[in-house]
């Protein structure tokens, strides 16, 4: 948990995500990359010197058919032990897109009614500032998402102002690879909860996700050449990288706790 913490602090600053006096919600969907910022921002605030707050907000996507939904209990007590205040939003979204639209490709409508109503409850609780826990691969692998599919060269941005709605996306987990952040939420115990999402594991990511797997093999460190060229270029809001303190490039492929 210290190299996540460590690597959280590192990209924080590089991208100057907090400000003294910040309420900072974080994403929490139950998955092992929003707990571990979670748990890493929790970590954070004691020594910062710059002094924030840090809450917890779950969207409940609901279930379909009258089957049972995800049980977040875990993640409420966990949020109890570390002192956050913890939200947990009810929707139908679930319903709504697998038994009324029957979407066939539901993850782009999907995205955008979780984000509406996420940002409509960080509004109700007078929030402008949320944490997201997409982390390196996830970079990565939308970079070859829009790359592939959109034909073009983009990706999400590491601090994102929403001007609609007047809130900042931030994403403090870009400098840590999947692989270990599952490892710290095993190590840790976190309260994992499982995604009985229909189109899981089924999806245009996933099939990019195997064939970046497998390119891998052939041409070492892929990832990490394609996130630093990502701000060499720079993308939008990802550089200049002179004055970064990033770790070096084959730690972000293989950085193990």
């Amino acid at each position: 948990m210290n190299q996540i913490l460590s690597y959280v602090r590192r990209c924080v600053e590089d991208y100057d995500m907090i400000q003294s006096g910040d309420r900072i919600a974080v994403g929490v969907s139950g998955g092992k990359d929003s707990l571990v910022l979670l748990a890493a921002l929790a970590r954070l605030r004691e020594f910062y010197p710059k002094p924030f707050t840090v809450e917890a907000v779950t969207l409940d996507m609901g279930a379909a058919d009258g089957r049972e939904g995800m049980d977040f209990s875990g993640v409420a007590r966990y949020c109890e032990e570390i002192g956050v205040p913890f939200t947990l939003i009810h929707s139908e979204i679930h319903h709504v897109i697998f038994d009324l639209r029957k979407e066939k490709n539901p993850c782009s409508m999907c995205a955008k009614m979780r984000r509406g109503a996420l940002h409509n409850a960080l509004a109700d609780l007078g929030i402008n500032k949320i944490a997201l826990g997409h982390h390196f691969d996830d970079a990565v692998e939308t970079f070859f998402l829009s790359l592939f599919y959109e034909g073009r060269i983009s990706c999400f941005q590491p601090v994102t102002w929403l001007d609609r709605t007047g809130i900042t996306q931030i994403r403090p987990l870009l400098y840590c690879n999947e692989g270990h952040i599952r490892h710290v939420a095993e190590r840790e115990h976190l309260p994992v909860v499982f995604n009985p999402c229909p189109a899981d594991g089924s999806t245009k990511r996933q099939e990019v996700k195997e064939l970046i797997y497998e390119l891998g093999k052939r041409y070492p460190n892929l990832k990490s050449r394609v996130f630093g060229a990502m701000q060499r270029l720079p993308l939008p809001e990802w550089g200049p990288v002179e004055h970064r303190r990033m770790p070096p490039l084959e730690e972000l492929e293989e950085c193990k706790e």
